[in-house]
């Protein structure tokens, strides 16, 4: 059975502590290769923050899975504090210019993600919980906000005690779950593809926004700073396409353009999860693309937010 945290920001001292964090962290400090059967893609991990990704497929058993999932209810004021030294995104220009973040018709948001989305909800990566996501998503008008984030986390491929994003998705919507969805997924996706999987990117976003029947979904794009192995931008990039296209088919569907928002400081040295920075940014900066994409009053500007 995978481990699971309920996590409630108004009570930050009942997260389950560090230990568990620092455990984790020291069992994916090495690239992991998980052969499932004959004909099974590779699993690839994608694991907390600080696990190193790159350099290829080395040995070694399956570190366990990991997932948070934190139903957030109500929210603390929040918004951006980070280093003078990052740069702000254009949303963060917006926020200091306008006085305040715009709001969306979202009410209830189901976040599903992998480890780039766990550290959104971490006081290991962001101590001060007004900036976490879910309060984030409360500065925004959000009501309701669920949020599942496991490392490694592929939409089809499973590493041993983990449950995909696909049957999470499905697994909510089974539960009674509506409202907006927001996809932080393909990081993974994008290393399995390349490790050999026959399930291609636009069936793995075919499946996801099945699992959403017909409701708003914001995708979250991705990037690295990696110019060779699985997680190569050059994929994410190929990725990222796919999901612009993918938009012909799904009316209900808009993506945050976070490639074009992340800066290279963010970045930790395995130039695939952030720091306090970029976590900061990255957990403010979906939030206000949610309200730009589905506004509270008028329509989003385009379908490809920034």
């Amino acid at each position: 059975m995978r481990s699971r945290y309920d996590h409630d920001q108004n009570h930050p001292d009942s997260w389950p502590g560090e230990s568990w964090l620092a455990d984790w962290w020291r069992g994916l400090t090495r690239p992991v290769r998980w052969a499932a059967g004959a004909g099974v893609a590779l699993a690839v991990v994608l694991g907390l923050t600080g696990a190193a990704a790159a350099g290829g497929f080395a040995g070694g058993g399956p570190a366990p899975a990991r997932a948070a999932t934190a139903r957030v209810s109500p929210a603390r004021p929040g918004g951006v504090r980070a280093a003078a030294t990052a740069r702000p995104s254009a949303q963060a220009r917006a926020v200091a210019k306008s006085g305040g973040p715009p709001r969306t018709s979202c009410e209830s948001v189901a976040h599903i993600g992998d480890s780039t989305s766990l550290d959104l909800i971490s006081p290991g990566s962001l101590p001060d919980p007004a900036q976490q996501l879910g309060a984030q998503y409360h500065d925004v008008g959000v009501r309701h906000v669920r949020i599942d984030a496991s490392g490694g986390r592929s939409i089809v491929e499973e590493l041993p005690n983990q449950i995909n994003g696909y049957k999470v998705a499905t697994s909510y919507w089974e539960h009674g779950y509506r409202g907006c969805w927001v996809f932080a997924l393909g990081t993974n996706d994008v290393a399995n593809v390349e490790a050999g999987s026959a399930v291609g990117m636009t069936a793995r976003i075919d499946s996801m926004m099945a699992a959403a029947h017909g409701e708003p979904v914001l995708w979250v794009n991705t990037r690295t700073e990696l110019s060779a192995g699985p997680w190569a931008n050059a994929g994410e990039q190929a990725w990222d396409a796919a999901l612009v296209r993918a938009l012909a088919t799904y009316p209900n569907m808009r993506i945050f353009n976070w490639s074009a928002v992340a800066q290279p400081a963010w970045f930790l040295p395995d130039g695939i999860h952030y720091n306090t920075v970029g976590c900061a940014f990255r957990a403010h900066d979906i939030a206000a693309a949610l309200a730009r994409a589905f506004p509270a009053t008028g329509h989003s500007a385009g379908r490809v937010v920034t």
